[in-house]
């Protein structure tokens, strides 16, 4: 391995990054911006200027031999990625890396009606937030076959951690869904999917998906509800799923109305996973064990 490259170095690349770092791996990542270059520094990592939605600003980029983490989200809108596309057909014009990573979501399975999913599961995307994912799924992997690079998905439910629980939300008493009419919904800690990150740069197959998830589903009004217990808060009041469209918005509601549990199974047993936070409660714990972690939204 050359070195790590991250595309998309956000929150969760930054924590990969400093896992390989401390393994004494030189980490570079995109950059669309002064500030974010700034930002880069700061971590010990070399920013390389480049912008996926300026297809042009990415021929600088040069990750040849290297092991990619692709963790930039799609675009807001639309059914495709084209952050994606530009992303791989400046690669194509380059020496291949060794091994790309690709930070996609279980929603590629749509709505299982409560059913357990592991990876064999056929992709039924209902929102374009699923679909656009997707599409970046099918076009990674067809260029990796192409190439010869080997590709591997990590599908990754709710992401939570310090800086991403929904604290102004609990604390504002903004309404829930009776339990009873959520779907299942899955999650797991940042460091956790961090971790699961440089396993399957470390030992994960070409051309494999694996679920990154803490194997424990519950549903949306439990998450937000431990939250509040954790923090010593009331619990948010609670209304039917027909008055829910009132306070919450479209895309938590399509969080809640699509129900599947998810299997982590593969990535315990093949990519040798220990998750540090197994469950919510040992990760809300974490979460909230210092004053200096009550930030986020």
């Amino acid at each position: 391995m050359n070195g790590v490259t991250v595309i998309g170095c956000g929150d969760i690349g930054l924590r990969v990054a400093a896992l390989w770092q401390a393994r004494g791996l030189t980490v570079t990542a995109l950059a669309r911006s002064a500030a974010a270059a700034a930002r880069l520094r700061a971590a010990g990592i070399e920013p390389v200027s480049g912008d996926l939605d300026q297809p042009e600003s990415l021929a600088g980029l040069d990750v040849a031999g290297q092991l990619v983490y692709y963790l930039a989200p799609p675009p807001p809108a639309g059914q495709t990625d084209p952050r994606m596309h530009a992303f791989l057909d400046a690669l194509s014009r380059k020496p291949a890396p060794g091994t790309t990573v690709y930070l996609s979501t279980t929603g590629v399975y749509g709505d299982c009606h409560g059913a357990w999913v592991d990876e064999h599961a056929a992709v039924d995307p209902k929102t374009p937030r699923g679909r656009r994912r997707l599409d970046a799924e099918n076009a990674l992997r067809a260029w990796g076959r192409r190439y010869g690079v080997a590709v591997i998905i990590l599908r990754v439910p709710g992401i939570y951690g310090p800086g991403r629980l929904p604290l102004d939300a609990v604390r504002a008493r903004r309404p829930v869904v009776r339990e009873s009419e959520c779907g299942f919904s899955n999650r797991i800690h940042a460091d956790d999917l961090a971790r699961a990150c440089v396993a399957a740069g470390e030992r994960g197959q070409a051309d494999t998906i694996y679920n990154a998830s803490d194997g424990r589903p519950g549903t949306m009004t439990e998450y937000f509800n431990s939250v509040a217990d954790c923090l010593g808060l009331q619990r948010p009041p609670v209304v039917n799923r027909s008055e829910a469209g009132r306070f919450l918005s479209a895309d938590l509601l399509s969080y809640i109305d699509e129900s599947r549990r998810i299997s982590n199974r593969r990535m315990i047993e093949e990519l040798g996973v220990q998750l540090l936070y197994p469950d919510l409660r040992t990760g809300l714990a974490a979460c909230l064990a210092s004053p200096g972690k009550e930030s986020g939204s």
